[in-house]
């Protein structure tokens, strides 16, 4: 079963049991799927929607919504801090677990001595090799910081 009809099903049942959060929440997320779809069947570089495209859409959508949630945080506005923190975890539930800071920081680690990497010149280079092979599993910005400061102290 595709992503696509996966949050179908899953929009269904929250219609069914009357959620009013995942209802809202499916809705926005079927309405961008579609502007995807729209998006990939006009212009040069025609094609059909898959899994990966959908899976992009979905960290951009999580990275705003952590974005909002940050700033509702600060200002302290929990009435809207509990409809993005809702949204970020239903969306979020789709994606392919991140994997935690101690995971990375050893996969960096690794890679970094696979490559023999010694200085902030080689960052491009272990950039590379993670997008390669961790791409779904890792959060880039956390690792860009974490190869810094190993490829600092190297």
């Amino acid at each position: 079963m595709s992503l696509k009809q996966t949050i179908e099903t899953e929009y269904k049942n929250a219609l069914k049991s009357k959620d009013k959060t995942k209802i809202s929440t499916y809705r926005l997320i079927l309405s961008s799927i579609k502007d995807l779809d729209i998006e990939n069947r006009s212009g040069p570089n025609k094609k059909e929607t898959d899994d990966e495209d959908i899976k992009k859409l979905f960290k951009k959508m999580v990275k705003q919504r952590s974005e909002s949630i940050e700033i509702y945080k600060k200002n302290n506005r929990t009435d809207l801090l509990e409809v993005e923190q809702n949204e970020y975890d239903i969306i979020s539930s789709f994606l392919p677990k991140v994997l935690g800071d101690e995971e990375t920081k050893k996969i960096c680690e690794e890679i970094i001595t696979k490559l023999g990497a010694s200085s902030l010149k080689d960052m491009g280079k272990v950039m590379g090799e993670l997008k390669k092979e961790y791409s779904d599993k890792i959060d880039f910005a956390k690792a860009g910081s974490l190869i810094k400061e190993l490829l600092n102290n190297s």
